[in-house]
Parts: structure tokens; sequence; C-alpha cells
């Protein structure tokens, strides 16, 4: 499929249009808050706390007096880098133990596979508590966490989808020809394996953002001063009566993520794949 195809059919395709909407406005917040926001995020002023929205504060001040909209932009950009990061740490990791698996039937890949099992015996989230609980809270701590529990996740998928490629004749035809296995799976297997795992990377980079907004929330993620959605969710849940705008923006932004993501996964599982287009 031709780059001048994929991209006319990507634009013609409403979830993946609507997802990127969602993720190119997260992405421009986080990218403002680089350069500018409207205060400084460590600007305290009690007098001005629990400001409702205004010119001077467009959707208000929280209970330390700082501006919500500063806030969330630089949330956006913690919530990018945790999910960014924590997912190239998973794919990376897990789709080279999925390759060695499907590569090397046996004990190599019931090992493997087994070891992945046992991670899957326990909840991510509770053992991502304990991993930050030991290591200290923070955001590398959370990244760390959040990437020790995609590994297992891409490489079982990795490996099952790996699998199928192994069984083509074109494969065979290679192994009859002399290639080695490493040169196979280089050449043959990963490159045709990519959508899925793009697809996958997609969601997994929606329930990294939800971890990591988890959490922090439980103050186990980012900290303060560096701004993040799980924080301010967690800061507002005492004056849900007094101020709820508090958690309604942060919770909307974490939303938005979440759902534009999840959004251009349908559409590159669509777009990949016109056979489950066609179905649809």
């Amino acid at each position: 499929m031709s780059t001048h195809s994929l991209a006319h059919r990507a634009m013609r395709h409403p979830s993946f249009v609507l997802g990127s909407v969602l993720l190119c406005l997260v992405a421009c917040a986080a990218l403002l808050s680089l350069a500018w926001t409207p205060y400084a995020l460590t600007d305290i002023d009690m007098a001005r706390k629990l400001m409702p929205p205004s010119g001077a504060h467009w959707l208000g001040t929280d209970a330390l007096g700082r501006d919500v909209v500063s806030l969330l932009l630089a949330g956006a950009r913690s919530s990018i880098l945790v999910g960014v990061v924590a997912v190239s740490i998973g794919l990376s990791i897990g789709v080279a133990l999925g390759l060695l698996a499907a590569a090397y039937p046996g004990w190599v890949e019931e090992a493997l596979m087994r070891l992945t099992d046992f991670s899957f015996a326990f909840p991510a989230i509770l053992v991502a508590i304990l991993i930050t609980a030991v290591l200290g809270p923070g955001m590398v701590n959370a990244i760390l966490a959040i990437g020790f529990f995609n590994i297992p996740v891409f490489a079982r998928i990795t490996r099952g989808n790996a699998h199928a490629i192994w069984a083509r004749d074109y494969v065979l035809a290679a192994r009859a020809c002399g290639k080695g296995r490493w040169r196979i799976t280089w050449d043959h297997v990963l490159p045709n394996i990519a959508a899925v795992l793009i697809v996958q990377a997609s969601a997994q980079f929606a329930l990294a953002i939800l971890a990591e907004a988890a959490l922090s929330y439980l103050g186990l993620g980012t900290q303060p001063p560096e701004p993040s959605w799980g924080r301010m969710l967690s800061e507002a849940q005492t004056l849900l009566f007094q101020a709820p705008r508090l958690a309604v923006f942060p919770g909307v932004a974490i939303a938005i993520a979440v759902l534009g993501l999840n959004l251009v996964g349908d559409g590159l599982r669509d777009l990949l794949d016109p056979k489950l287009s066609r179905q649809r």
C-alpha cells in the first residue's frame, strides 16, 4: 500500500481523524507549556485561591491560588512523557523477547512465556504501587513501573503473531535457502507484525496515561512542583462540593487524551488491515 493511498484513506476514516484532532490538542498543550504558560507553575497566591473562571484566570485557581490553565498545560507534558517512555520500554524489550520466543520454540519459548504468565498473575496497578513505594515516589520510578508491565503484553502479542508468520510458505522457503533465524526474523517476521505492534502501542499509551494519573493520584507518581493531572484530581477531592470544577478539568483532560489514543488505535487497525475495514 502506497503512502499516498494510506494518507488518503486516513483522512476519510472518522475515528482516525477525530482521534488525531484530540491528540493534536493534547500535544499542542504539552508543546506550548514548554515555552509559555499564563502564570508560573510555582506562583502561589493564597489571596486568590479558589477563584472562579475570569479574564485573568480562564479556568480559575486552585486551593493554593495557582492558575488551573497553567497546571493543565504542564500536566499534558508530564502525561505524554510518561506514556512515550513507558511504552518505549515495554515495546523494545517485549518485542525482543517475543521474537526470541518465536524464533526458538522449545525450552527458550516455554521459559519466556511462563515468566510473562507469572507477571500477569499480579494486578498491574498494585505491583506498580509496590515498585514506586519501594523505590520511592517520582516520575522516573513511575515510568519504570508502568514500562515493566508493558513488557509481557508486547512479548505475548509479538510471540503469537510471529508464530503465524513462521508458518508461512515464504518463511519456509527462506529457511530452505539457508537463511538464519535472526535474518528471517528481521527480514520477514518483524515487518509483517509491525502493524499489530503499532496498534497495540497506541492502546498501551492510553493505559500508561491512566496508570500515571492513578499513581499521581495516590502520591506515588509525578511529584511537586511538576504538575500532574492525577495529582490535580487528588488535590480536588476534598473540594468536590466547594469547587467541583477543579476535578472536572483534569478529568476531562485525561478523558480527551485516552479517547484520542483509542480512536487513533481503532483507525490504525482498520487502515493497516483493510480486511477489517470492509468487515465493519
